[in-house]
């Protein structure tokens, strides 16, 4: 009688032994001290000042979401996105999708009842511009995901991709993980139908005030498309701005050319990852996969702002027990790279505090900050020599003038040695992604003897 076939499970992840750990606590009160532990830490870091704070004519962030909470009280939904006399799109004008337009609704609408003559607004201190939101419903997906709830998950991604775009960093790891899921059901064009019924249905939803035309439509999507702020801004660390010292993207190619570069970069970027997803789809993969596709599309696609390395940092928090240095690594240079926007907006006291937070706890007694793969003594001296210059780099930012012919040198400095650790970690994750598969058959093999 054949014997029947065993389904190769994901190689188990890393256990990080902490003294909390035994015996396991009660996962309510620990998640109620979690989440006022985080709380407590956006309130701090509240207090301090936000982007563009007192800088005329449009005076930051802060400004940008009382307009959008006042626009979307006082005007029709369909005079958001379309410059009028009401609403001068040149002055903070909408540029998120829907739902996060609809936040802004709902918190002016909060606000109105119980402060009517105050001038309010609704952001925090810091860069945040309520990515939380869409980064917990793209955790609430991944979560739907790796527990067998894929309809909960496609819905909940959809919800994430309509509040902010830039969500879409982590579309070819949902996207190849759930097809290569539906191939090998019994019936996978009723699971491909069913999670594109749930897709259309929330997307329709969502989008239901701007689709009685085409035109209104394409006001959204035009909006959400800033082509012509050009290929990159100030120094962020990635393809196009740290080889613009060599070839001058803007000054050499037209904006549609540009677009087309940046669009089959990202994809040959992401490509392998979501190849190896179709094939063979599993759940230490699929978190791979996360980081592999966000951190191409930081490297690769159109006008990245610095703060979007807080997309990859998601998926590289998830694989923390499983790669603990690398998410000690990436977790460094990833704060490192917005350095300069830090420093630029005030924010240097809140950087150390939380740079010093995270190292209290990562090298915590009992930790996994030992763990994880053996690092060849050359690699070692090669990381160990970047760690060393972005410790200096930081203090000769703050204490010494770059010289006038160079006023951003220290920028651009920065912006290298964080691109060249953002290279290293898309090679490394892409090549132990596709370890897995060697691993899932290794794992067969054994089973069948």
């Amino acid at each position: 009688m054949a014997k029947p076939r065993t389904r190769a499970l994901d190689p188990p992840g890393g256990a990080a032994h902490l003294p909390w750990h035994h015996p396991p606590a009660p996962p309510v009160p620990t998640a109620l001290l979690i989440s006022l532990a985080a709380l407590l830490v956006r309130v701090l870091v509240s207090v301090g000042p936000y982007s563009g704070q007192g800088v005329a004519p449009k005076f930051g962030d802060y400004e940008a979401q009382r307009h959008w909470m006042e626009l979307t009280i006082h005007l029709p939904s369909s005079d958001w996105y379309r410059n009028t006399s009401a609403n001068d799109l040149a002055y903070w004008g909408l540029d998120y999708p829907p739902l996060s337009a609809y936040q802004s609704r709902l918190h002016g609408l909060l606000l109105n009842a119980s402060l009517p003559d105050a001038n309010w607004g609704g952001e925090n201190g810091g860069l945040d511009v309520y990515n939380c939101i869409s980064l917990g419903l793209t955790l609430g997906a991944i979560a739907g995901v790796l527990s067998g709830k894929e309809l909960v998950a496609a819905a909940l991604f959809s919800l994430s991709i309509n509040h902010k775009q830039m969500s879409l960093y982590f579309a070819p790891a949902f996207f190849g993980h759930l097809l290569g899921k539906c191939i090998k059901r019994k019936y996978p064009l009723v699971e491909v139908m069913k999670l594109g019924f749930v897709v259309l249905g929330t997307f329709a939803l969502v989008w239901w005030p701007f689709l009685h035309s085409y035109e209104a439509a394409m006001q959204v999507i035009s909006r959400l498309a800033p082509f012509e702020r050009g290929i990159y801004e100030d120094y962020v660390a990635n393809f196009w701005c740290s080889t613009s010292v060599l070839i001058k993207w803007k000054r050499l190619f037209a904006i549609k050319p540009l677009k087309l570069m940046s669009l089959s970069a990202t994809i040959l970027a992401f490509l392998p990852s979501l190849v190896q997803q179709v094939r063979s789809p599993s759940n230490l993969g699929f978190l791979y996969s996360l980081l592999n596709s966000s951190i191409s599309f930081y490297l690769f696609s159109y006008q990245v702002h610095e703060k979007s390395i807080l997309l990859p940092l998601l998926p590289a928090s998830l694989l923390a027990l499983q790669e603990p240095q690398l998410y000690g690594w990436v977790m460094y240079f990833g704060l490192f790279s917005m350095y300069p926007l830090i420093c630029r907006d005030h924010l240097l006291l809140q950087y150390i505090a939380v740079l010093g937070l995270f190292v209290l706890i990562y090298y915590s007694p009992g930790g996994s900050s030992k763990k994880g793969v053996s690092i060849p003594s050359g690699a070692k001296a090669v990381l160990s020599l970047a760690l060393l210059c972005s410790l200096l780099l930081q203090v000769l930012y703050l204490q010494i003038e770059p010289p006038r012919r160079y006023p951003f040198l220290f920028d651009a400095l920065i912006m290298f040695i964080c691109f060249s650790q953002f290279v290293i970690l898309t090679l490394y994750t892409n090549c132990k992604q596709w370890m897995l598969d060697s691993h899932s058959r290794s794992v067969g093999r054994k089973k069948d003897l």
